[in-house]
């Protein structure tokens, strides 16, 4: 029994080593019984136009690859004994394109139009040392978690896109972005972890959501106390590291601290623009910190042009034209406004404009319903005059050295990646089709189609039950989606299905009625240059043979098809857009002479019956009698007022017009909000005022809380852009609300809930900020005395 035992063991053990030892074994001990996998890692490409940067080409030129790099490139290059060959004769090779702008959504986006960021619900996960709000989360990297989605890269490879500027999609400080390649997704196909940008989106709540902020006032101050944060987190930490002993450790905020190393190293921020104003409001606060801004463009730059390039900043355009717009009852076009059939005339044209401003820019498929959209989008803008180089160094050399690829994207030169894109023409030209892309050397097909060609006449002869049958077969249409007819001396039958795959299989079918059988007759077979021979069935479950020669080629008929003309638009942008704008602001002049009016003074002098009134540089400089101007001033206007009555402007002390964004309602004190960064220029209720003698307005925040935001003064100056309007010197001042529209809800959760709660709210405001200036106070007269300070 023992020796029985021992030999099971034993033979278990001699088991359990043999299975372990095969699966854990790499490769067999001898190499050669077994078929060697011997992928190609050099390649030459021959005959092929290249075009390795924009202007430049090289006619019949030929590429070397080795291990994903270009190892020569030129009009012969030097072909190594061990590269395997790809004739490439006829086709065009340009320098993989590179996306801009990928943007990283873990949720469905929302249907986003102008002026309008508000969120989705979205889940966020938060540590100790995560920032106290969830939208501001600078240390969150794109990649984490990170898989391309594969439609979503062969989508932009069908377009010749090989590389992406990956950027996170959601919060106001949405984190880092990264550099990645396109292919098939695997760790290496991250280029760089790091991006250049730190992304910033005004994202914000809706009107019911108890989470701060709930409105774009809110998004705006949180951005702003955010990068204060930075600064002071960036002290904080370096005070302590000097006087450990008389000051307390700063909180760690992993938020913070990646923030304040990003602008440390003069990181670019990103900031998202739904609209052209967007664009100033980022500027703005970009000039405050000192930033360097990028732009995520809106397509609505062309209405600003001036003010956006007084921001220096760089932009990264969408292409995501309007469609036409339904005018064809008079109904639906009732429903389109002016400025939607203008922005849809000229956007098209909005690239090239920021060209000729010298506006630098590269394009993106953001934004797009469908991606493939893209290159129509771009050929349309060619045809309107953008240059076909300007259009290439979009896609290539600007975004490579924007995104500090120079050195290895961008361009097809020797010691660079191999990214490319090979076409069978010239890219912007309608009829020419992306082929493939080569993604670090390895060639991705973006067009599979079969290599025989189905269309044409040909002479069928089928048998079934015992009777042979000879028809013309006639195939027509698109090469990869065929269509035909079955035809004899006294009938034709439209075929179904028509099909001709890659492998140069080749299906039909046709109803049988005609031919006496109630059903579908299928027939597939192959084609072989112009023989083809298959096999069908009957309805029945019948089968019947079939083979056919070609009796004479495809040739298409002759159609007088017009291309759609494009053409730059005509219409003169207006200020602001719509059918109430200036094409040109109105001119100041120097004198301005108002003769012969009822002149209201609204003082000592009250009322002056045909008087005269003389301003000078805007200001009122007299008022009297038999006033005049010398002949010899230049820049002066005289206006008769005979009949007329002139009072000054009048001004509106509580006012909610001219704002994308009134209330802040998230929290009961919201002081640091300003209405000044939501002033909406464009406010048609600018023009309707105006016309009833409002000249200036004080511009609240609404009563949605104990204590509201910074009020603004404005000059209502139609056409001009917001900071135009802001009356400069005017008092400053914070809305209070102590009435019932502060209240809320017990539902709502946020104090106060009774009007005893307002009046403690704004008292404890109050006592707060007085012992907060204190504080403030003693620790600048450390400073100064230049003794251990107290922390920041």
């Amino acid at each position: 029994m023992m020796k029985t035992r021992l030999s099971s063991t034993a033979y278990s053990l001699i088991f359990f080593c043999f299975f372990a030892t095969a699966k854990g074994q790499v490769k067999p001990v001898d190499p050669g019984q077994t078929i060697h996998h011997k992928t190609p890692k050099v390649f030459v490409l021959k005959g092929a136009t290249i075009v390795p940067e924009p202007g430049k080409v090289i006619e019949s030129g030929e590429i070397v690859i080795r291990d994903g790099l270009i190892e020569s490139i030129g009009k012969s290059a030097k072909i190594p004994a061990d590269a395997f060959e790809v004739n490439l004769s006829g086709k065009t090779i340009y320098s993989g394109f590179i996306e801009s702008y990928l943007e990283r959504s873990d949720k469905k986006p929302p249907v986003m139009g102008r002026r309008s960021q508000q969120n989705q619900e979205e889940k966020t996960t938060t540590t100790a040392t995560s920032h106290w709000n969830p939208k501001v989360k600078p240390d969150f990297s794109v990649l984490e978690q990170y898989d391309l989605p594969e439609k979503e890269g062969k989508t932009l490879r069908s377009l010749g896109f090989t590389s992406a500027h990956l950027v996170p999609g959601s919060g106001i400080f949405r984190g880092q972005s990264a550099l990645i390649h396109l292919g098939n997704w695997s760790p290496g196909s991250v280029i760089k972890e790091d991006g250049p940008v730190q992304a910033i989106g005004f994202e914000y709540g809706t009107w019911s959501d108890p989470t701060y902020p709930n409105s774009l006032l809110g998004a705006v101050a949180l951005t702003r106390q955010t990068f204060y944060d930075a600064k002071w987190y960036k002290e904080a930490w370096e005070t302590y590291g000097r006087f450990p002993k008389t000051n307390d450790q700063p909180e760690e905020d992993r938020g913070l601290a990646a923030l304040s190393t990003h602008l440390e190293n003069k990181g670019a921020i990103l900031f998202m623009t739904d609209e052209e104003l967007g664009s100033l409001r980022a500027g703005k606060i970009g000039k405050e910190f000192d930033l360097n801004v990028w732009l995520k463009g809106s397509g609505y730059e062309y209405r600003r042009l001036n003010d956006i390039k007084a921001l220096d900043s760089f932009v990264i355009l969408p292409i995501n034209f309007p469609k036409a717009p339904d005018v064809s009852t008079w109904e639906t076009a009732l429903q389109i406004t002016s400025e939607e059939l203008r922005h849809w005339d000229m956007a098209p044209d909005n690239a090239n404009k920021l060209v000729k401003a010298a506006i630098p820019f590269v394009l993106t498929t953001s934004e797009l319903e469908d991606k493939k959209t893209f290159r129509n989008n771009l050929l349309k803008m060619v045809k309107r005059g953008f240059s076909k180089d300007e259009a290439l160094a979009s896609v290539t050399t600007t975004p490579a050295k924007r995104l500090g690829l120079s050195e290895v994207l961008g361009t097809l030169k020797k010691g660079k990646i191999a990214n490319l894109v090979v076409t069978d023409g010239d890219y912007f030209d309608n009829k020419t089709r992306v082929e493939s892309v080569w993604i670090e050397g390895i060639k991705y097909p973006v067009i599979t189609e079969p290599k025989a060609d189905a269309r044409g006449t040909w002479t069928m002869q089928w048998r079934y039950d015992g009777e042979v049958r000879i028809d013309s077969l006639k195939i027509t249409g698109e090469r990869t989606k065929p269509q035909g007819k079955l035809a004899d001396d006294k009938m034709t039958i439209p075929l179904k299905s028509v099909k001709l795959s890659s492998n140069n299989m080749f299906n039909f079918a046709l109803q049988g009625d005609t031919l006496g059988m109630d059903g579908i007759i299928q027939f597939s077979g192959s084609i072989k240059e112009d023989y083809a021979e298959g096999q069908g069935r009957t309805p029945t479950g019948g089968t019947l043979s079939w083979f056919a020669r070609r009796a004479a080629p495809y040739e298409k008929e002759k159609k007088e098809k017009t291309e759609t003309q494009e053409k730059a638009s005509k219409l003169v942008v207006r200020y602001p857009e719509g059918v109430f704008g200036f094409e040109k602001m109105p001119s100041q002049p120097e004198l301005i002479l108002v003769k012969n009016a009822t002149i209201w003074t609204m003082g000592p002098q009250g009322v002056m019956e045909n008087s005269d009134l003389l301003i000078k540089g805007g200001k009122i400089w007299k008022v009297g009698k038999n006033l005049s101007i010398s002949p010899k001033a230049k820049n002066s206007v005289t206006i008769d007022a005979q009949g007329k009555h002139v009072t000054p402007g009048i001004i509106d002390c509580h006012s909610h017009t001219a704002g994308f964004s009134i209330n802040e309602g998230a929290q009961s004190v919201t002081a640091e909000v300003r209405i000044q960064d939501v002033i909406n220029s464009d406010d048609i209720n600018i023009y309707r005022q105006l016309a009833g003698g409002l000249t200036t307005a004080n511009v609240l925040h609404g009563s949605a809380n104990p204590i509201g935001g910074q009020n603004a003064v404005i000059k209502l100056r139609w056409g001009s852009a917001p900071d135009q309007l802001l009356f400069k010197g005017a008092p400053k001042g914070i809305k209070f609300a102590l009435g019932e529209n502060v209240k809320r809800e017990r539902s709502w959760g946020r104090y106060p809930e009774t009007r005893m709660g307002v009046e403690q709210v704004i008292r404890d405001a109050f006592t707060a900020a007085a012992e907060y200036k204190a504080k403030k106070n003693v620790s600048r007269r450390w400073k100064r005395r230049q003794t251990d300070p107290g922390s920041p």
